[in-house]
């Protein structure tokens, strides 16, 4: 059971401190396809994206109790040499194709990769050697792992033996442990991250205050950290605590928005990457992940499918002007909806929210696509924009004022190619270039495909501005001058092209090899690799690069960044094993295309927004 303090603890004299090498049993994915059809009915209200008037059966109300709900008690359990964990299905033994949207097959043969207990492991057809940059950045993986009750549960945020104020990079942050948690899985080490999710689990039921306000009962901690406190009378004798942040002690007290969303995202690649599914199966995660979407889809007075929150919610956590409909919450939304939409148990008391789940992915895709997508066609529409029409077929439906349209844009769109927008909001296009939103657009094909082409085409077109001397650009370009001062309030840390204005932050390259390899397009993820390589253990893994062609170390950067290691060492392993990428990013789902629900069609006086669309959505 659930303690509701705040604290979960056990007797340990071990601290926190380097991992001891954990057991090794790589295997590769179990490749699942889960086909969910629910029975939704023939009424305008069982179409709604929300899940607010849908899951309130009484065996959902069931899972709360005060103070937490109800689930299994927390039990890691040992994997015995020899033990056969994974679930068996009839394809075993034979061939299959793993799909990859550059048309091409890769076929991997079954029969010759069994391992042991019937597990398939994955034989390299070609092994290259090490180099010391990898062995460097294993080393200092492993140094940042944070054991708890004796046992692996995430890494640090940072290791910088010179840094006396660590503030909290000494936590495990869910964000950040994501490129570490895929390195670990793709290397055979899953065990510290079984750990890491079932943990952070339990954390998402406490209690959480911030100046008497309670939010809401899914959210999830942005980090914890593990401390080890003396047990009061007992000389000598000690425990572990995990004690987690859910914003009220982050600077500027932001809400952890993404955590949830990355936090579901990984429960679907420890599944896919491992073969073992009976994780995401259990009673407490399935709950977990219904406390989550019950968060995200319930009810508000927002009119788009989109998710509103406010700045510093994401990544960029400090105040940026990305309150409101920001890319990059949206982008892990829609791939979080579609982890859940494959994971989730359907019965009759998950029937609803598989359907709510199913129009809010229709919905959320056709808005990014139609209104977040700019390219040069595009922003010559938005140049010649009537403003002020009232009607319900307007073309300029958000009010936008072609003035909007920023000096530096015209000049910088190439002709061929185009992006997704930061942000948008009526009458206010963010047409900063956001580097993580658009990639998750490709992993997740929240983009149609000829879009993820299009924003590759352009940032190899803009490789001197989005990747130059570090790979990748947060966001491009920089705030400046009287901009910067407005929309930062004057934030020191984030001066122009530093830090999260226009820094360059090397983590982010995990997920550019992944939206490579999905596209077919590796050779540019290489030549970004290749660059960071260069430079990151020369300049001891620091955190992010300042300047606008990223040539000096971030000015208030900590080395020996755990994400810039792991970051690293996940691309490199992608694109030794390209086939695995597959687990980790999605195809074009064509039954969320036809899933319209709003009830409108061709004629009448209010039209199906899709039905009338300027721009082919299976384009």
């Amino acid at each position: 059971m659930i303690s509701t303090n705040r604290s979960i603890f056990c007797g340990s004299d071990l601290n926190w401190t380097q991992s001891e090498p954990f057991p090794t049993n790589w295997v590769e994915k179990n490749n699942r396809f889960l086909g969910i059809i629910a029975n939704v009915a023939s009424n305008f209200r069982s179409h709604s994206t929300s899940v607010e008037s849908q899951v309130k059966e009484n065996s959902f109300e069931n899972i709360f109790i005060q103070g937490g709900f109800n689930v299994k008690p927390l039990v890691i359990e040992t994997i015995e040499e020899n033990q056969d964990l994974l679930r068996t299905d009839d394809r075993k033994g034979k061939g299959y194709k793993v799909e990859i949207n550059d048309g091409s097959n890769v076929n991997i043969d079954e029969s010759s990769s069994e391992g042991l207990s019937g597990s398939r492991i994955l034989k390299s057809t070609h092994e290259r050697e090490v180099s010391e940059v990898e062995k460097e950045a294993w080393k200092l993986l492993r140094e940042a792992v944070v054991n708890y009750c004796g046992n692996p549960v995430g890494t640090v945020a940072a290791i910088d033996p010179a840094d006396k104020q660590p503030l909290n990079y000494d936590q495990v942050f869910i964000r950040d442990f994501v490129p570490s948690a895929l390195a670990f899985l793709l290397k055979g080490e899953r065990d510290i991250v079984k750990n890491f999710l079932l943990h952070t689990l339990q954390l998402q039921s406490w209690e959480k205050t911030v100046d008497c306000y309670s939010p809401g009962q899914g959210l999830m901690p942005a980090s914890f950290k593990v401390r080890n406190v003396p047990l009061d009378g007992r000389d000598g004798e000690s425990e572990d605590v995990l004690d987690p942040d859910f914003g009220e002690s982050a600077i500027g007290r932001v809400a952890p928005v993404d955590s949830g969303l990355w936090w579901i995202i990984l429960v679907r690649a420890y599944g896919k990457i491992t073969g073992d599914y009976s994780l995401q199966e259990r009673v407490d995660v399935q709950t977990g992940m219904r406390l989550i979407l019950n968060l995200c889809l319930s009810d508000g007075f927002d009119m788009f499918p989109t998710l509103l929150v406010t700045d510093g919610s994401c990544m960029i956590d400090r105040r940026m002007g990305i309150h409101g409909h920001p890319l990059e919450i949206q982008a892990l939304f829609y791939s979080a909806l579609r982890c859940s939409r494959e994971m989730l148990t359907v019965d009759d008391s998950t029937k609803n929210l598989v359907a709510a789940i199913n129009n809010r992915l229709s919905a959320l895709s056709f808005h990014i696509r139609e209104y977040y997508w700019v390219d040069m066609k595009k922003i010559n529409e938005i140049y010649r924009y009537k403003t002020e029409e009232y009607a319900t077929d307007a073309i300029n439906k958000f009010n936008i004022y072609p003035d909007q349209i920023p000096h530096w844009l015209v000049d910088w769109i190439p002709e061929t190619g185009g992006y997704f927008i930061g942000n948008l909001q009526p009458a206010h296009m963010d047409f900063r270039f956001f580097t993580l939103g658009n990639l998750w657009t490709i992993i997740s094909s929240l983009g149609t495909n000829k879009q993820n082409e299009g924003i590759l085409n352009l940032i190899d077109d803009k490789w001197s501005d989005l990747v130059a001397q570090m790979p990748l650009k947060i966001c491009f370009p920089a705030l400046e001058h009287e901009e910067w001062r407005i929309v930062t309030g004057g934030d020191p840390k984030n001066t122009p092209w530093s830090y999260h204005n226009g820094g360059s932050w090397p983590t982010l390259i995990w997920q550019f090899t992944l939206a490579c390899i999905k596209m077919g397009r590796p050779e540019l993820a290489r030549k970004a690799v290749a660059l960071a390589e260069n430079k990151l253990s020369v300049d001891q893994w620091p955190e992010y690069y300042d300047t606008r062609y990223g040539r000096f170390i971030g000015k208030q950067a900590r080395l020996h960044q755990t994400w810039t290691i792991a970051g690293y060492l996940t691309s490199k392993m992608l694109l030794d094993h390209p086939e695995l990428a597959s687990t980790l990013f999605w195809n074009e789902d064509y039954e969320l295309l036809e899933n319209c629900v709003c009830g409108l069609g061709k004629s009448g006086r209010r039209k199906c927004s899709r039905l009338v669309a300027r721009s082919q959505i299976a384009a």
